[in-house]
Formats: structure tokens, sequence, C-alpha cells
């Protein structure tokens, strides 16, 4: 890298804020975020209920435009969606209608490409996830775990700069999603994908990280980033060390702090928001 560090990060958030307006109300979800990730990381953000990470990430997709600051690709302004960026959602989001090597191409379809440069692109993202053989099974046939190696295989199809994850394994049960978490890191390791990866599961973004983001209550602001210094590559063995378990547990306390403080915050909303008795 030139003297002075003159390349700009890989994603830039500057100064994010969003306010919305409800029921005749306005209220701040996320206020005054700003942070920077290099190309290749794997950054985790974390935080209590109604934050705003998922906001954020919406925001970074390029889905809503923040009512203040901006982001940047490159040292380029995101004003809309774009193939330099891949979102995966909670719910797998697979055309029911559609094969699994059909919902892989189905990117590559919108962006045009020709239907051998897709179909080889596809049949690689298959296979990559781990659903060589299943090629031509529907959505309803497929396990939900397998369903989202489809769902990460069709956002990685279009080949996006960043990968931004919205608790893709939220759903999936406790020994699906510890899978599914070293499958991402497999994968992950295979493309060094920048990814922005949200989740409620303290262990699995410690896991998953270069580092952590919590963020307060609302409205979402950096809290702390925690990096993790842990070696990688990582097996799920790592979850049952000391410094893993010292962690996370740091963790945990920064988010009880807002957890707690959230709960103070709706307490005093039901105060303010309370009829007034007649009699």
């Amino acid at each position: 890298m030139p003297f002075g560090n003159s390349f700009p990060p890989k994603l830039a958030l500057n100064s994010i804020s969003m306010i919305y307006a409800q029921r005749g109300r306005r209220f701040a979800a996320i206020h005054d975020v700003s942070m920077d990730i290099d190309k290749g990381e794997f950054i985790s953000l974390v935080g209590a209920s109604g934050c705003g990470k998922t906001t954020l990430l919406r925001i970074v997709d390029g889905l809503i435009a923040p009512t203040a600051g901006e982001v940047r690709v490159d040292g380029q302004p995101v004003v809309r969606p774009g193939p330099d960026r891949g979102f995966v959602f909670q719910q797998d989001a697979l055309f029911p209608w559609r094969t699994v090597l059909d919902n892989v191409i189905f990117g590559l379809e919108v962006q045009g490409k020709p239907k051998r440069e897709a179909l080889s692109r596809a049949d690689d993202l298959v296979r990559l996830v781990g659903l060589s053989g299943f090629e031509q099974h529907f959505p309803h046939e497929l396990s939900g775990g397998m369903r989202q190696r489809a769902n990460l295989a069709r956002a990685l199809t279009i080949d996006p700069d960043i990968l931004l994850m919205d608790e893709p394994f939220a759903s999936l049960d406790a020994q699906t999603r510890e899978i599914m978490q070293s499958e991402l890191l497999r994968i992950w390791r295979g493309n060094k994908k920048t990814v922005l990866f949200v989740t409620h599961q303290i262990d699995e973004a410690v896991f998953l990280a270069d580092r952590v983001v919590v963020m307060t209550t609302r409205p979402g602001q950096i809290k702390a980033i925690l990096d993790v210094d842990i070696p990688r590559p990582r097996d799920l063995s790592v979850k049952r060390t000391p410094h893993f378990l010292e962690l996370v547990d740091a963790i945990w306390k920064m988010i009880e702090e807002e957890v707690k403080a959230a709960l103070r915050i709706t307490d005093q909303e039901r105060v303010e928001t309370k009829p007034i008795a007649t009699y």
C-alpha cells in the first residue's frame, strides 16, 4: 500500500443517521454512525432489539436513503442497490417455483449474462455451498439449512464485493446453525468477500468476525468495537476456550446495559402515552 494509506476503505459509513415518521411521531433509529471496513474484513453487528441493525444494513445496500450522512464503497457514494453488494435475508426468499439451480442463476439472468456463462457460474457456487446433487430440487424439498445455502449461493453468484447478511441463520435449529457458521467461514476463506453480518447471537458474532460492533439502544450508535484476536482458521471447538468465553461475556455485559436502558425507555414511553382516566 502506498505511503499515507491513500486507498479508501472498502466500505465507509460516514455519520449515518436515520429518522422515521410513524403515526404522527418522529423517532431516531440510528444516530451518527461512522465506521471504516477494509476489503475482506468480516464484521459482526450486535445490539438490543430495535437498535437499528437491520436499518443500517438496508442503508448500506441502498434500499433506503439515510436522513443524514452517506455510505461509500471504494470511495464512491451509494445511492441505490448495486451488483457490488449482495443481501442475504433472514428468510431464504427463494422462488418456490424454481429449482435450486434456477434460483441461484436468477441474479445473472437479471444482469443479462449469457446462458452458458451463467450456468457455469451457478454450478460452481452450488458446489461451493455443498449442494451438488440438489440442483434440480425445489425449495420445499430442502431442509432449512440447505435453503439458506442456496440463498447464499444466489447472493454470491453475482460476485458482489460486499455481503450484507441479516440474521441469516436465525430460523435454523441450534445444530444446523453451528454447521452453517462453519460453512460460512469456509466459503468466506475461499473468496474473502467483505462481510457485514447482523446477529443476536453473541457467540456467533465472535466466532465469525474479525471485529464485533456493539450498538446502543435506540437511537442506535456505536457503543464499542472489539477486535476478535482469535487466530484463523477457526473451528467450533474454539467456542469452548477461555478467551472466547471472555469475549462473549464482555459483549454480553455491554448489551445487557443497553437492554436495561431500552426497557427503561419503553416504560417511560408507556407512562407518557397512558390515557388519563375519567370518572
